[in-house]
């Protein structure tokens, strides 16, 4: 399997994904998911990550965010959250090693319908596992905060979210989402989609293609395949670095445990 890739385009909203070592279930304490959304709060206000959902499972994590500018805010947050995290549970456990797979994976996702669907695909994560009917049951993910949004200590990027999806309230947006989840359980629609962790971008034909221009020669190996309104631009089969990765090293650091990611 190759390396998890991760690059980098101002403005973009991303689908991260990060497992944990050798996919082993070190989120299965309810403690450590607890643990690492209490530190993705702390990146929220300390970086200004802008979140639009999320979902801790037992073994990945799941990250929709929307990039503000300035390339260090992902990469920060990820270090912060996945290293303390990691930093806690082996301590706690008196564990050494690997907490995380290599590398996190990020595909830029278009903000048309494409959002809608990786939305979607990220709350019914545990309903395609099946450990739950329906994502309402599960609290360790963003579909509960967008129905009942907090008050204190919230997550999502409410506002941000909303003018994405083009809706005049949060309560508009609420209704119209449960209805998409709804829709989607009724038709069984919730299926493994690998486009949604192992591409480099999914979208209209226009932003794959505009996507894989960006990247320039980073996306030269790159194969743009789809139809019918919704493309994806692949993943090379040979490891690299991608841009959304700190040059000066910042995902290396020297306790390995803290740093190894993928999706």
């Amino acid at each position: 399997m190759p390396r998890a890739n991760r690059h980098y385009i101002a403005g973009c909203v991303w689908h991260i994904t990060h497992r944990c070592h050798k996919k082993e279930f070190l989120l299965k304490f309810a403690r450590d998911r607890r643990r690492y959304l209490q530190w993705l709060f702390e990146a929220r206000k300390r970086y200004d990550l802008s979140i639009l959902n999320y979902t801790v499972t037992c073994n990945h994590v799941h990250l929709l965010v929307r990039d503000n500018g300035d390339r260090d805010v992902i990469p920060n947050s990820i270090q912060l959250i996945a290293g303390r995290t990691a930093q806690e549970f082996n301590q706690r456990k008196d564990r050494n090693g690997a907490y995380w797979e290599d590398r996190y994976h990020a595909t830029a996702v278009d903000t048309d319908k494409h959002l809608m669907q990786c939305l979607v695909y990220i709350d019914l994560n545990m309903v395609r596992a099946g450990v739950v009917a329906h994502p309402f049951e599960w609290g360790y993910g963003g579909y509960k905060e967008i129905q009942l949004p907090r008050q204190r200590y919230g997550l999502i990027d409410h506002d941000e979210l909303r003018d994405l999806l083009n809706f005049r309230s949060m309560d508009e947006l609420a209704v119209a989402y449960r209805g998409w989840i709804e829709e989607s359980l009724k038709v069984g629609s919730y299926f493994r989609d690998g486009k949604w962790t192992e591409s480099v971008a999914v979208g209209s034909e226009g932003f794959v293609m505009a996507t894989k221009e960006r990247l320039g020669f980073k996306a030269r190996a790159r194969e743009v395949i789809g139809g019918e309104g919704s493309y994806e631009l692949k993943e090379s089969s040979r490891p690299y670095r991608g841009i959304l990765w700190n040059e000066n090293g910042l995902l290396r650091l020297q306790n390995e445990y803290l740093w190894e990611g993928s999706a």
